[in-house]
């Protein structure tokens, strides 16, 4: 269904987006890359240009939204009209993966031919692969670590530089020590 441009807008040119949503984290690669796919379907398929798509790994959440503590983050760039937008924001209520969405429009009369887009099929294939968040690579170091390997307790070259040692005590100040003078 295509959609009327808006009479604000300069005949022929489109608005440029950029949408960033967060999955949730336990979303497998397989359903990040489905997601995209429908997006990339909604975007094109009403006129619009993909210039940019990203995923920027699981993150920890300012807050706690839809009882998730953490979010995979994806971000999008695109040219299109405002009713794209709209369509767009419709089907991400309907996917249960999607947590939260957000959505800016951040330039006005933009030649679509001036605009090339950067993206190809190993750009989406990039975007559907998250990585490890940096808790899971911690605990994969301290699980590593009990095997002795070079983060191993059993260094005790490990000191951090003005650090004390584990065994030495560290004395309190007397409360005379604290008054000022």
């Amino acid at each position: 269904m295509a959609q009327l441009q808006s009479l604000a807008d300069a005949p022929g040119t489109l608005r440029t987006y950029e949408t960033i949503y967060i999955l949730r984290p336990d979303t497998q690669n397989e359903k990040v890359a489905e997601v995209n796919l429908r997006v990339k379907g909604i975007i094109e398929s009403m006129g619009g240009v993909v210039l940019a798509v990203d995923n920027w790994g699981k993150r920890k959440l300012a807050y706690e939204v839809k009882k998730e503590l953490k979010g995979i983050y994806l971000f999008w760039q695109y040219l299109a009209t405002p009713g794209v937008v709209s369509e767009f924001e419709r089907n991400m209520r309907m996917l249960d993966p999607v947590i939260r969405y957000m959505t800016i429009a951040t330039e006005r009369d933009v030649d679509p031919k001036a605009r090339e887009s950067q993206v190809n099929d190993e750009t989406y294939v990039k975007a559907a692969t998250t990585a490890a968040d940096e808790e899971e690579l911690m605990m994969r170091r301290t699980d590593d670590s009990s095997e002795g390997d070079e983060f191993g307790a059993d260094d005790e070259d490990d000191v951090f530089p003005g650090a004390a040692a584990v065994d030495e005590p560290v004395e309190a100040p007397t409360p005379d020590e604290d008054k000022p003078e």
